[in-house]
Order: structure tokens, then sequence, then C-alpha cells
């Protein structure tokens, strides 16, 4: 069987912990920043859990993370 192959966008956005969640960071914080108040952009400097209905897709474009 063939090697599977990392989709590297996917790599690049998502984060696996040690616990084998997936990790992202939120939209919506790069630009437009001036009309968007301070307390919504200091919650988008969080990172956050991919939901479990999502895990799976992910999961399937880094198989070997897991």
């Amino acid at each position: 069987m063939p090697k599977l192959k990392t989709h590297k966008g996917a790599k690049k956005r998502f984060k696996v912990t040690a616990k084998k969640k997936i990790v992202h960071s939120k939209a919506f914080k790069s630009h437009i920043l001036t009309k968007k108040s301070a307390k919504r952009k200091r919650k988008l400097r969080k990172s956050d859990l991919v939901s479990d209905s999502d895990r799976g897709r992910i999961k399937a474009m880094m198989p070997y993370d897991f």
C-alpha cells in the first residue's frame, strides 16, 4: 500500500494537541479591524477547538498526525 499524502493546507492551519484534539485559529482577524470592537478582536486572539462533526474530515487530511 502506498504512503498517504498530508494535505499541506490543513497542516498549516490545524494543530493536534497531546490528547489528540484539533486546534485552529479563529477567522476574521486579518483586516478591516477598525469597525470591530476591542472585545471582539480580543476574543479572536484565542485558538479554538474543531467541532466533532469536522474532526473526521481533518483527520483524513492529516493521516500521520494522529
